[in-house]
């Protein structure tokens, strides 16, 4: 299955915050203010068909050639891991806080 475009504003299930779609260009899968996600895709990105619903922490941060930093989040429920860019508007800064 392909990726699947979604733009949804959301509560964080974390913070609490208000989360609003990036307008230009990408697709928001995490909180910019504490970058944590939610388990909800199974296979593929957008698919929206995961079971487990489970927060994701933010474990590594990572830079790639072509693709700018990338958040490594891991499910706390069920221990998947799963890459993410990080989008413009996110507060890497609040990375170092996690640990």
């Amino acid at each position: 299955m392909p990726f699947i475009p979604r733009q949804e504003a959301f509560t964080c299930e974390h913070c609490g915050k208000r989360v609003e779609p990036i307008e230009h260009g990408s697709y928001r899968n995490h909180c910019p203010h504490c970058l944590y996600s939610k388990h909800v895709d199974a296979q593929d990105p957008g698919d929206r068909a995961s079971s487990c619903g489970g927060m994701m922490k933010p474990v590594a941060l990572d830079q790639r050639s072509g693709k700018g930093f990338v958040l490594i989040h891991t499910c706390l429920k069920c221990g998947k891991q799963i890459p993410n860019r990080a989008a413009a508007d996110d507060d890497l800064a609040s990375f170092e806080q996690i640990f």
